[in-house]
């Protein structure tokens, strides 16, 4: 890319803390190198509509720290229609903008890879989801706030279980990827976690929570993600409480909780490394990739594997929840 060229930046589907710190760096590196930046408000949405403005230093100044997104989110069906993708180039190009960095999930990867086909803007898309769900990176922005959140409501949950004699069924976000109910019931002690990547057997859940009650456990914790085959978290804790007297049973949701507050230094940090990177990959003129990490290094993939993979649970976590609910 050449000093004269203008990218855009937007951030599209959820939420996830750490947007933010990668705007910041996305636009304070552009500028860094001579380029101008236009922020699209509200994702492919935005794009449409052509709420689109040209963005400064100081327009990324005291950030970094908050969550949620400035430059706001939205999905947009209209998007998923040639007419809605040709309104948006439209307005890009009315702006000035001949390369795009996008922040979001594999919706936001699928749109980038179709716009860019029929369009020719180039693209680089950032993995910002919470559930840390896309292939070919260990890390998406937002993740490890979210986690953090879920470990400390986890951790409060144990304290009023243990005085109460109450198993707790604790639903977490994840339609789609149990990563977040798998890692904080690691890190919560639960006794369970139910995940949509593997088949819900309710029988052994109840086994497990009995066992425990022999062994003069008086309090146990389900981790349950939303997205479990079994159904969330109140319709698990309606299945087995029957089974289960001994126990006063419980239910809490924790919901969209996990997607707000400051995010944390990792996310800060590894989100702004993200946003340079993406920048850097324009100026080198490349295009239709993902900016991820993997191993601690910088990895750049491809849109087409990155759509077609979900990150796999890995079977030995599994194994260890069992082992360790002892």
């Amino acid at each position: 890319m050449s000093k004269q060229q203008t990218i855009g930046i937007f951030t599209s589907g959820g939420d996830s803390p750490g947007m933010n710190a990668c705007i910041r760096a996305v636009v304070r590196t552009a500028i860094f190198h001579g380029l101008r930046v236009f922020g699209i408000h509200r994702g492919y949405e935005g794009m449409i509509e052509g709420e689109i403005t040209e963005m400064h230093a100081g327009s990324v100044s005291d950030i970094i720290h908050r969550g949620g997104t400035m430059l706001k989110t939205a999905r947009s069906k209209r998007f998923l229609t040639p007419e809605g993708r040709k309104q948006a180039a439209d307005n890009l190009r009315a702006n000035g903008i001949d390369a795009v960095v996008g922040i979001g999930g594999d919706g936001t990867v699928a749109g980038a890879r179709v716009f860019f086909a029929e369009h020719g803007i180039p693209f680089v898309v950032v993995p910002g989801t919470i559930d840390n769900d896309l292939w070919g990176t260990d890390y998406t922005i937002g993740y490890d706030t979210a986690l953090n959140t879920a470990i400390e409501a986890i951790d409060k949950i144990r304290d009023t279980a243990s005085s109460h004699n109450r198993l707790f069924f604790v639903e977490v976000m994840g339609r789609d990827a149990g990563y977040i109910a798998l890692h904080a019931g690691i890190a919560g002690g639960a006794e369970a976690v139910l995940i949509p990547e593997t088949h819900t057997d309710l029988e052994a859940v109840i086994q497990t929570l009995e066992q425990g009650w022999q062994r003069q456990k008086t309090s146990s914790i389900v981790v349950v993600a939303e997205g479990d085959e079994a159904g969330g978290a109140f319709k698990v804790a309606e299945a087995v409480k029957g089974r289960l007297p001994q126990y006063d049973t419980r239910v809490t949701v924790l919901g969209h909780i996990q997607r707000g507050g400051s995010p944390t230094c990792a996310d800060r940090v590894q989100a702004s490394e993200l946003g340079h990177a993406a920048v850097k990959a324009l100026m080198a003129g490349k295009h239709s990739i993902l900016i991820g990490k993997m191993k601690g290094e910088l990895v750049e993939i491809p849109f087409e594997k990155a759509v077609k993979e979900h990150n796999p649970i890995p079977a030995h976590l599994l194994d260890m929840v069992k082992v360790l609910s002892i």
